[in-house]
């Protein structure tokens, strides 16, 4: 996980930081993993890894299915993935092949109201018997790593993905249904993304070490939504309107460098630079062409050092700046008017200052306090084809994270984090100021708190502790805020012999009551809008058997 506005390797939604997933690449394994649980959860999983001295081999395969938390809430996911690599008889040249396929087929159960959630919160509705969502995602990707010389090494990916999401929903109620066919709705994506990313690592020494690279995406986007009647449940077959039907491209080309610096023994500094730039097209289908926004060039300087005061305190300070464009099909990403307002991007500029320290061998704590200015922040939501603006926006928050193992038995940790996003400068359409409002969908604090206990050398015990504050559902903080929970979850795993143990898991142990909430302005008739819930799921078990062969 990279906090911040100090990482330049990424630059295309890179507004806050980003987190890195590692797969396994190699190795001797068979491992496989059977899971039951509530719901009537099934889900089976196999990784296997090969390696000889020149080539190596991984596989996986996965099923999941359920029924929900709710009725018609059905899910089932297949997963399949492949690595296959090699390497050259000197060592200097490894290449391979990644693909992945995935698909997902759900039902949705239907949003509710304020009075269907406090009547049941497990209650689906007729008018939802329809609804439901298919996922596709495909990936395949060239890989081409090259220790050029001892001292300079090159990284090179060439990717493709494809997504294909397909998703029918009924948000409305039946007492609603003459007002118009707004919330009645099919909406299909067909993405197709392919792009390069390239690397190049110099090693001048222990003290420097330089590293550049760029990277090239297209992306060929179609997006379609279709309106319908209301029904009993809703038909997806005949639609009343097409409201979009948008075929559009974004091309983004970003290059960057960064340097590692050991200026002494106990200082680290790490300059870095990013620029960006993006062009693409629109077609719509009531025959509106335009182009992209045109940004320039964004720059983006960073800057982080570390000072080790001694072995077990160190403080580090980070600044540096990221940016936000426009996304969708349609004005304000694409000028499809001659008097449509141009946007810059919006600069989100951050800081960091923090401290880390090792009170014992065995215990590690950080504590930080950071900042994010953005010039012309933009909610984004590709699900409705909306955005909304928030103008020059701040945040600022507190990071605190601690663990600790007490002899070989104990193990906790916790996390905290504070944090405060409001409106600096901004008005509403209608000229209503939202300065030091809340920016919405945004909770004060997220928690998590755990501690594991091993009882016996083939037994463990969890316990973890989630907590997240609730927050404003609207720009203007004027209708309620929602979706604060405290949840526990507990876990336990025994190890039946050397390559076989089981797993317990309980998931919202104390069966806690909480919600996801929205403003559905967007669906509703001016005067009518109210805030949409959708309910968590309640307590949970599922047990896991695991298998090394």
């Amino acid at each position: 996980m990279v906090r911040g506005t100090n990482d330049p390797r990424y630059g295309l939604h890179n507004i806050g930081g980003n987190l890195h997933v590692g797969t396994r690449q190699g190795g001797e394994y068979t491992d496989a993993r059977f899971t039951l649980g509530s719901h009537d959860t099934r889900e089976v999983q196999l990784a296997l890894g090969r390696e000889s001295e020149r080539s190596a081999q991984n596989y996986f395969v996965a099923y999941q299915a359920a029924n929900g938390d709710r009725p018609h809430a059905r899910s089932e996911k297949y997963t399949l993935g492949g690595k296959w690599f090699t390497t050259l008889a000197d060592g200097r040249v490894k290449a391979g092949l990644v693909a992945r396929l995935y698909e997902h087929r759900a039902q949705e159960p239907g949003f509710m109201t304020a009075a269907e959630l406090a009547q049941d919160r497990d209650q689906s509705f007729s008018k939802n018997a329809n609804d439901g969502s298919d996922r596709d995602m495909r990936h395949v990707s060239v890989h081409v790593d090259w220790q050029v010389t001892p001292t300079l090494f090159m990284s090179n990916k060439l990717y493709a993905n494809h997504y294909a999401d397909e998703r029918r929903i009924t948000f409305t109620d039946s007492q609603a249904a003459s007002l118009n066919n707004l919330p009645r709705q099919r909406r299909v994506w067909n993405e197709d993304q392919t792009g390069l990313l390239s690397t190049l690592t110099w090693r001048g020494s222990q003290a420097v070490v330089v590293e550049g690279g760029i990277n090239l995406e297209r992306q060929r986007n179609e997006y379609t939504r279709q309106r319908f009647a209301f029904a009993i449940p809703t038909e997806f077959s005949q639609p009343t309107a097409t409201s979009n039907d948008d075929h559009h491209t974004l091309n983004n080309v970003g290059a960057y460098v960064q340097a590692v610096i050991q200026a002494t023994d106990k200082l680290k500094l790490v300059p870095g630079w990013r620029v960006d730039w993006f062009s693409g097209n629109t077609t719509q289908n009531n025959g509106a062409r335009g182009p992209l926004q045109d940004y320039g060039w964004i720059d983006q300087p960073k800057l982080s050092m570390v000072y080790s005061i001694s072995d077990e305190l160190s403080i580090y300070a980070n600044w540096g700046r990221t940016f936000q464009i426009l996304t969708g099909s349609r004005a304000p990403a694409y000028l499809t008017s001659p008097t449509q307002k141009h946007f810059s991007p919006s600069i989100n500029t951050g800081q960091e200052l923090g401290l880390k320290f090792k009170p014992s061998r065995l215990t590690e704590a950080r504590i930080a306090w950071w900042q994010q200015d953005a010039t012309d922040e933009v909610a984004n939501m590709p699900a409705t084809g909306t955005t909304v603006g928030l103008g020059e926006t701040r945040r600022t928050g507190l990071d605190l994270q601690a663990s600790t193992r007490m002899g070989a038995e104990w193990t906790l940790w916790a996390s905290h984090s504070l944090q405060k996003a409001e409106v600096v400068s901004a008005f509403t359409g209608t000229g209503v100021s939202l300065a030091g409002k809340e920016v919405f969908s945004t909770p004060r604090h997220v928690s998590n708190v755990g501690v594991e206990w091993r009882a016996t050398p083939d037994l463990r015990l969890g316990l973890q502790v989630r907590s997240q504050g609730s927050y404003f559902i609207d720009e203007l903080n004027a209708k309620g805020k929602f979706g604060g929970f405290v949840l526990f979850d507990a876990n336990a795993r025994y190890q039946l012999s050397a390559r076989t143990s089981v797993d317990l898991q309980i998931k919202n142990l104390a069966d806690r009551r909480y919600v996801y909430a929205w403003d559905d302005t967007f669906f509703w008739p001016a005067g009518s809008t109210q805030p949409m819930f959708s309910p968590g799921a309640g307590r949970a078990a599922f047990v896991s058997l695991n298998f090394k062969l």
